[in-house]
């Protein structure tokens, strides 16, 4: 049996340099590896681009796998690399800044990329159940005002939806909010939330 650690660090932020999101990610990262021996760390970068859902990706996805034509099989190449690392991970980092309320809209491609019937999740006569299975979930959201949790924040509760309808259910929120009004306060905390999940 292998004793790979794989942690998925999936950055969202439009900002390469100078993002809070991203350093707080990349020490979250860090804090996690300590301890285990063989650690890969797969680095996802959703601002680089993720393709957008159109009509030939559906009708390819909802295609039989085995009934796909190559054509087919080449549109979903990209969403299937990106189930591979979902897949293959046992931990996952994602770094969410909260964009007018909600999530960057290239992180709401990837999740459209990786939510995929039958791959990440299958319908029942019960409801949905997700296939991502015993996987841990690391959410380090940041924003300049809007409070995390607060009446205004479309973003937390749906990334954890989505995780939890992937079957990811083990999900820790690290918050950087409201950094326009008290900047040191706001990291300060988050670097407190991350010492106590690591």
């Amino acid at each position: 049996m292998s004793d790979k650690f794989t942690i998925l660090h999936v950055n969202s932020s439009g900002r390469a340099e100078g993002s809070y999101s991203r350093k707080l990610g990349s020490n979250l990262v860090e804090q996690l590896s300590r301890g285990h021996q063989h650690v890969e760390v797969i680095e996802r970068d959703v601002a680089q681009g993720v393709e957008f859902v159109d009509q030939n990706w559906i009708e390819a996805n909802f295609t039989p796998a085995g009934s796909r034509r190559a054509d087919q099989q080449e549109r979903l190449f990209g969403s299937d690399a990106l189930v591979r690392e979902l897949q293959a991970a046992d931990v996952i980092v994602i770094g969410v800044p909260i964009y007018n309320f909600s999530v960057p809209a290239t992180l709401k491609a990837w999740i459209d990329q990786v939510a995929r019937a039958n791959v990440t999740f299958r319908y029942t006569p019960d409801g949905p159940v997700g296939l991502l299975e015993n996987k841990k979930a690391y959410v380090v959201m940041t924003s300049g005002g809007t409070e995390v949790g607060g009446p205004i924040d479309f973003a937390s509760g749906y990334v954890k939806h989505v995780l939890g309808f992937l079957g990811i259910t083990d999900v820790t929120l690290v918050n950087a909010d409201r950094l326009m009004a008290d900047e040191q306060a706001a990291l300060d905390a988050a670097h407190e939330q991350i010492a106590k999940a690591a």
